[in-house]
């Protein structure tokens, strides 16, 4: 098995409220014609924080079994949504964490997989939370090295694993 960076990491109660029948019903996960904005933008539902929490709320943290939430890693209050612009915020388990880029990463592929082509989606560390914090965050956003690591079938594989709806035990 791998080095494990954090051991022994705080696990917290997760919150429990979920929107998971709300997001089945709204017509942007399901109809693509509503993602352009010159369509008459009245059929367009607008999307709020809590929908963007739900959405990355249960990916799996690369070294425990245990959802981004669980860890405190994301938390409603650091997602915000300003018309067609997503930011997330998230905070790293320890300051010296060697798998924030792949956090990071993973919040961004399922918000890229799950929103319409519309939303620019920003993803940063929480300042002072990281040792690399300009670093990484410079890497999470350029979409050019988003495209090169997600060509990466290795990375792309760990991705898919933190991804998936059923959490390893």
């Amino acid at each position: 098995m791998a080095q494990v960076y954090n051991e022994n990491p705080v696990v917290f109660t997760a919150s429990g409220s979920s929107i998971d029948s709300r997001l089945k019903s709204l017509r942007w996960l399901d109809d693509n014609t509503y993602d352009n904005e010159d369509e008459g933008g009245a059929d367009v539902e607008p999307i709020d924080r809590d929908e963007i929490f739900d959405l990355i709320r249960n990916i799996t943290d690369p070294e425990h079994p245990c959802s981004l939430e669980d860890l405190r890693v994301v938390s409603a209050p650091q997602v915000s949504v300003n018309r067609n612009t997503v930011v997330v915020e998230f905070t790293p388990t320890v300051p010296h964490c060697g798998m924030s880029t792949l956090i990071g990463l993973s919040i961004r592929v399922r918000l890229m997989r799950s929103l319409p082509a519309r939303y620019k989606i920003d993803i940063f560390l929480k300042p002072g939370s990281h040792n690399s914090e300009q670093s990484v965050n410079r890497q999470l956003n350029d979409k050019e090295r988003v495209a090169a690591a997600l060509e990466n079938q290795s990375l792309l594989a760990s991705l898919e694993t933190v991804l998936a709806d059923v959490r390893p035990t």
